[in-house]
């Protein structure tokens, strides 16, 4: 059987160099009209740069020929000529070159373009025919090749049409003069074949040369496209990086302040950065924690409860709940922004903030007061809004507090101290509709405006206000304040809303800026600059034009920074197919100019004019073959044979390797002198001198076959010189050099080699001798196509140096948008993050409802929150944070919140049913391995009819497991803490733990800070489990105890217990051993479970 080996062609690279595509690209994000206004600004360069060279080669010119003809009474006429000829081509393109007339200037542009041209060529040609007439000169033309370039590469005439029909009208009119002028002139009969050809090689020399022209233009539109959209994507790379930084840290400070987080913001950077360099994953680095906690010592803290929580969580249904706490808490932190009071968090019904906090203020407890005055006439509001019976307790205190966080996962700020405790008792020992505050909250208001009652017969009765002696009293809601309504919230949605709509227009005004900036060459003409001319590749210390202006050489355009200069010179080139269709065309030039030179048909010159030829041949059709079928076969799927999929790869791998492609550009310039060397060598210069003096003797005409044609031959070292420039991604101080090398050389066979038949060849002026002639067009032509190359060169590396920081923003942008992902994902759970950013963004609700989920609270006994103590919290905390690390691969395990030594987690809100734990963490750890036995304790004791609402209630199992685990991990803690300098008074390894599971109903809710919490039922049974538990021991409900049952784990009961709000409930004891072991249940008709059942059991865990 034949095997065939097919593949698909992948053209999506080379297309992003076709003229087409970029001219369609800057269409769809519309800025045509901005490259258009580039296109000028560059036009206004090279227009500046050719009225330079065209002053520098006038006045060259000129010298030359007052000082090498001996009759300059002759040459004055020429002299007079030029020199007029340039004031008027300066006179009439000056305007042209200020980019600021240019605009004015458009249907001029054509106007002015011609008028030059029409000046350049009278001026070349009245001359030819007045000496002629006057002085019996038969002269050649000395601007034709020199014209057609100027028209291509400097002159303001947009687009490629417009250029290519005057270049070719210019052509008509040389080749008119040399076919009707000149050859009625010398009474040649124009039918001579002779002259025929030499006519056709006039024709094939203009047609090359406007050939030249157009793939210029064609490739310097190509490259100025591709570098505007380049700079278009910097730009908006550019903003999109500010954009996502501020939005890190809007979101950021919106929950802690900028303090705090700066060193969590560095610390998430350099842990990206760390792991880029190191190639590894981010959560598994192991750093050194941090702990942001600071000292305020003159705040007010207030702490608001809404009172009858708890009935409307079991009367109201999820999205009317969710939605009441959504505008009360929305509400609260507007009214929150306007009294300049910072909101900490909030604990379901609890909400608690602080004045004074982020910026000192002496006014802070009036603040607070007079916040919590407008609460309650918020919640009344509200109240009667929604017939709802809800009312709020407000405790207001002073004094000094630690602010900061704590732990390594589900960062949140929160603030610790004694003063921060009084005033949650002040709270709760308050009477709703009513701030209760104290004594020093008082004595801090410079005008009292407040009614003041006694404080509550609970507060004086309240052991931990006693012991610090506070002295409460109560203040009525009696001074009407301003609520927060709808209509504010729906103007802070105006606001945002005409925020973007700014943000959308300083966008695309920033985008015109930076174009207005893009360099248009390595010389500017603006006054400012001129110094630029002289100065221009010193190291300036403007942080502008370091950013705009790359460091590079002076002459050969080459970056300072090697690394940077080999990366730039092994760009894959993607346009070498249209070099080589240029060069392809001007090898067969070539070879036609000597077909028609060397009538003979030596055998060497065929050979060498085959072998060129066919060599060119297969490299045109190698690098075309792609494209030919990419447009053949574009529009729909086809699989290519082994021999295209060949090509494919060959003419690839050429694009890819400089050293194939300097190969190929060596081996092409090598070929035209190789086509040159035949010429040469065909002539006879002995005999060319006998004849030609005997001609002149004797008064014949000579062979004109017998030796090359010295202007011929010149016009095709300048096409060679062009096409040495001209060859794409070849390294410019390379084509530099070969152009220069090849000027000289040719130079030096004029002058040594065959100066006789140079000598005697036509000349462009009167007396000038013919070799200075042809020496001055090599000349100009090498330095106009050095310095139009020049200009292409540096917009090229701008446009690469351009790149290069492009690569860097968007590395720089993604590690600012992993940071920010980081950050979301440590503050709310992943599957919300994305909600956020867009409808939270704006102030809209989100909410979810859960039919089972777990949760549980845990609480650290005697743990007084001082300063010295809360690095050990700290340090907690964080390995309780690094087990969540563990619950990732099956039921998720989400930290909800810490309030004080409380920590909150919750299992079933996330629901990604992962049959098996991730065999790639390290099996080491005791956590992961206690996790696995437990599994498997499960797999012997489940029954094969596993229902779904079974499935539901796992998660408890893997919350209670994940309780199990922060006991075992406090008991290390607590061995490892033996040996540090810690009260022991203080800090003891006592832990209650509460568990509850049932329907729970999951936002965000509020108008500033973002927070994810969860309430339900199940919330305020998990918050009593643990309030009402012993130490040691994981206390559930009866629901949740029947849960764990089933799962085979020994539930113990515990009595009947007293749960605030719901009364008195059974509970009991989940079973461990003193080796912090789960107790199973072993029943008598489960020891006898087959294998078949064992086997069945284990592989549902991992299946």
């Amino acid at each position: 059987m034949k095997l065939k080996m097919k593949c698909k062609l992948d053209y999506s690279k080379e297309i992003r160099w076709e003229r087409n595509f970029l001219k369609k690209k800057c269409k769809e994000v519309g800025l045509e009209k901005e490259f258009t206004a580039y296109q000028m600004r560059l036009s206004a360069n090279y227009v500046g740069v050719f009225v330079l060279l065209h002053l520098a080669f006038t006045i060259l010119h000129c010298v030359m020929l007052l000082t090498t003809c001996e009759d300059r009474d002759k040459i004055y006429i020429d002299v007079g000529c030029y020199t007029l000829s340039t004031v008027l081509v300066t006179l009439v393109l000056w305007p042209s070159a200020n980019p600021i007339c240019m605009p004015k200037l458009r249907y001029k542009m054509y106007l002015t373009s011609v008028l030059a041209v029409v000046f350049m060529v009278i001026t070349d040609l009245l001359l030819n025919i007045y000496h002629y007439y006057m002085d019996d000169w038969i002269i050649g033309s000395f601007f034709d090749t020199y014209t057609l370039f100027t028209i291509y590469m400097f002159l303001p005439i947009p687009y490629i049409l417009p250029p290519l029909l005057l270049g070719i009208s210019v052509s008509v009119i040389y080749t008119s003069y040399f076919v009707l002028y000149l050859a009625s002139k010398h009474r040649y009969e124009i039918s001579n074949v002779t002259h025929l050809n030499y006519m056709s090689v006039e024709i094939s020399h203009h047609f090359c040369v406007n050939l030249y022209g157009a793939f210029f233009r064609i490739m310097r539109e190509i490259i100025v496209r591709s570098s505007f959209l380049d700079r278009h994507q910097y730009v908006m790379e550019d903003i999109w990086l500010r954009s996502a930084r501020e939005q890190e840290k809007v979101f950021l400070h919106s929950i802690l302040p900028p303090q705090i987080s700066q060193p969590i913001q560095d610390d998430i950077r350099n842990r990206i950065k760390f792991s880029e360099k190191h190639r590894i994953t981010p959560i598994n680095i192991r750093r050194d924690r941090i702990m942001a906690i600071q000292i305020h010592p003159d705040v007010s803290i207030l702490y608001a409860d809404i009172v009858n929580y708890t009935y409307l969580t079991t009367t109201l249904t999820v999205k009317k709940l969710i939605s009441l706490l959504h505008e009360l808490y929305a509400r609260f932190d507007l009214a929150a922004s306007r009294y300049t009071v910072q909101r900490i968090k909030f604990l379901g019904d609890c909400y608690y903030c602080v004045a004074g906090l982020t910026r000192p203020d002496p006014d802070h407890a009036k603040c607070c007061l007079d916040f919590g005055l407008c609460m309650i006439d918020n919640i009344r509001e509200v109240r009667a809004k929604e017939n709802l019976d809800i009312d709020i307790r407000v405790g207001v205190h002073s004094g000094a507090l630690c602010a900061g966080v704590l732990g390594a996962a589900k960062l949140q700020y929160d603030i610790w101290g004694s003063d921060v405790v009084i005033a949650n008792r002040l709270e709760g020992t308050g009477v709703p509709g009513h701030i209760h505050t104290s004594e020093r909250t008082l004595q801090m208001i410079i005008e009292p405006i407040y009614e003041v009652k006694p404080g509550t017969e609970k507060a004086r009765n309240d052991p931990f206000l006693q012991k610090h002696n506070v002295i409460t009293y109560l203040i009525p809601p009696n001074v009407r304040t301003r609520t927060i309504t709808n209509l504010d919230i729906e103007h802070i949605k105006i606001i945002d809303s005409e925020t973007n709509l700014k943000q959308q227009s300083s966008i695309g005004l920033e985008l015109r800026e930076e174009f207005k900036k893009m360099p248009v060459g390595p010389i500017s003409l603006k006054k400012k600059n001129f110094k630029e001319l002289f100065h221009l590749w010193r190291k300036d210390r403007d942080k502008e034009r370091i950013r705009t202006r790359p460091v590079i050489g002076i002459y050969l355009l080459h970056f300072r920074d090697p690394r940077l200069e080999y990366s730039y010179m092994h760009q894959p080139d993607y346009m070498l197919k249209y070099s080589i269709l240029l060069a392809w065309v001007f090898g067969l030039n070539l070879c036609y100019i000597q077909y028609v030179h060397d009538s003979g048909l030596v055998k060497s010159g065929v050979i060498v004019d085959i072998f060129v030829m066919l060599s060119l041949t297969v490299l045109l059709l190698l690098t075309w073959y792609k494209k030919l079928c990419f447009l053949r076969y574009s529009t729909q799927d086809h699989e290519y044979s082994r021999i295209s999929c060949c090509l494919f790869r060959v003419a690839e791998s050429i694009q890819r390797s400089l050293i194939k492609r300097i190969g190929i550009y060596m081996y092409t310039i090598i070929s035209y002198f190789c086509i040159i060397t035949v010429m040469l060598m065909d002539c006879d210069k002995e005999e060319y001198e006998v004849v030609h003096i005997e001609s002149k003797l004797y008064h014949y005409e000579p062979d004109m076959n017998m030796c090359f044609h010295p202007w011929l031959l010149t016009n095709m070292v300048c096409l060679i010189i062009g096409m040495s420039l001209i060859f794409t991604r070849i390294p410019f101080m390379m084509k530099v050099v070969v152009s220069t090398l090849e000027a000289i050389t040719y130079m030096v066979i004029l002058f040594f080699q065959f100066e006789y038949i140079v000598h005697h060849s036509l000349t462009t002026n009167p007396y000038f001798e013919a070799e200075y002639a042809h020496c001055l067009l090599v000349i100009i032509t090498l330095l106009s196509l050095y310095f139009k190359e020049r200009q292409t060169e540096f917009n090229n590396k701008i446009n690469y140096k351009w790149r290069e920081e492009l690569l860097k923003k968007q590395h720089d942008a993604y590690i600012a948008d992993q940071s920010i992902t980081i950050l979301l994902h440590n503050i709310l759970p992943a599957h919300v993050a994305n909600v956020y950013l867009t409808s939270l963004a704006k102030h809209e609700l989100y909410y979810e409802d859960y039919a089972m989920v777990a949760v549980m609270f845990a609480s650290l006994h005697n743990f007084e929150l001082d300063l010295p103590n809360l690095r050990v919290l700290n340090e907690i905390i964080s390995e309780f944070d690094r087990i969540l690390s563990y619950y990732r691969d099956d039921y998720l395990v989400e930290k909800i919140k810490i309030v004080g030594c409380t920590y909150m987690a919750a299992c079933g809100l996330d629901l990604r049913f992962s049959s098996v734990i991730s065999q790639q963490r390290s099996t080491h750890e005791s956590v992961i391995q206690e996790v696995l036995r437990a599994r498997r304790s499960i797999s012997v004791l489940r029954k094969d009819n596993y229902a779904s609402s079974e499935k539901k209630e796992e998660v408890v199992f893997v919350l209670t497991t994940f309780a199990l685990d922060l006991m075992r991990t406090l008991w290390t803690c607590n061995n490892e803490y033996r040996n540090v300098p810690v009260d022991r008074d203080v800090f003891t390894a006592d832990m209650s733990i509460g568990i509850s599971s049932g329907e729970v109903m999951a936002g965000v809710v509020g108008a500033s800070q973002v927070h994810y919490d969860i309430w339900g039922n199940a919330v305020n049974m998990a918050s009593r489990m643990d309030s009402t538990g012993l130490a040691g021991q994981i206390q559930v409900t009866e629901e949740t105890a029947e849960m764990l049952r089933k799962y085979g784990l020994e539930c113990n009961y515990r009595g009947m217990t007293f749960v605030k709000g719901r009364g008195i409930l059974p509970t009991y004891f989940v079973g461990i051993d003193e080796n912090y072991e789960f107790k199973y249940i072993y029943e008598s008709g489960r020891q006898n479970l087959s294998d078949d059942s064992d086997s069945h059991g284990s592989s549902e865990i991992n299946a």
